[in-house]
């Protein structure tokens, strides 16, 4: 029987960094929802270091579900739940409610849609207060990127003409209108922002 389970380096450079922002963004108890979570290996992280909270990972990608179940049958986890297929582009997400919602290296991948659908769903999901934390590149005003981004958002573009570097105004102007306020945005490793938005 072959394993499942996929690996990131990216996962595994990024995911303490982001842990570290997350310990003071997240709740205490409750649970979080993760969208486009990709092989598992943030959430099966998240949850080790956070046991108090219920983890739920998600993924449109039948293959990154595969992989998000091996991890989970490899670690046993007592504290995530089954992946959950959701593509974030529609309005019909199996979740009835969440405490936080989290999309680690989503947004540059994947079309404008998909972030709308992101921020629509967190606005119906998360309470007063519950935080929607988004990782990955981002364009800042009239800030030049690093020529590491420049390069990055090329070679995404080529892939897809939809995908790319987004403009981190535009992202919380949209959230905005649905009821997100931005609360915070932390400078990361490798040229990539933490940014917090909280539901009003």
């Amino acid at each position: 029987m072959t394993d499942a389970r996929l690996s990131s380096p990216a996962a595994l450079r990024n995911r303490d960094p982001i842990l570290d922002i997350l310990k003071s963004v997240l709740p205490r108890r409750g649970t979080v929802l993760e969208i486009a979570s990709g092989s598992g290996e943030h959430i099966v992280h998240f949850a080790a270091a956070l046991p108090g909270l219920i983890w739920q990972p998600s993924d449109p990608s039948e293959a990154a579900r595969a992989s998000i179940a091996a991890w989970l049958a490899a670690e046993r986890p007592t504290n995530i739940l089954p992946p959950l297929d959701v593509d974030a582009s529609t309005h019909d997400w199996p979740v009835p409610a969440a405490d936080a919602v989290l999309a680690i290296n989503m947004v540059h991948i994947s079309p404008w849609a998909a972030t709308l659908g992101l921020l629509a769903g967190a606005s119906r999901l998360l309470l007063p207060g519950g935080p929607l934390f988004l990782y990955g590149p981002y364009r800042r005003g009239a800030e030049p990127m690093a020529a590491s981004n420049i390069a990055f958002d090329a070679d995404l573009s080529a892939r897809n003409p939809e995908w790319g570097i987004r403009d981190l105004d535009a992202v919380a102007a949209a959230a905005d209108t649905l009821g997100l306020s931005l609360d915070r945005v932390v400078d990361m490793p490798a040229n990539n922002l933490a940014v917090v938005f909280v539901r009003r």
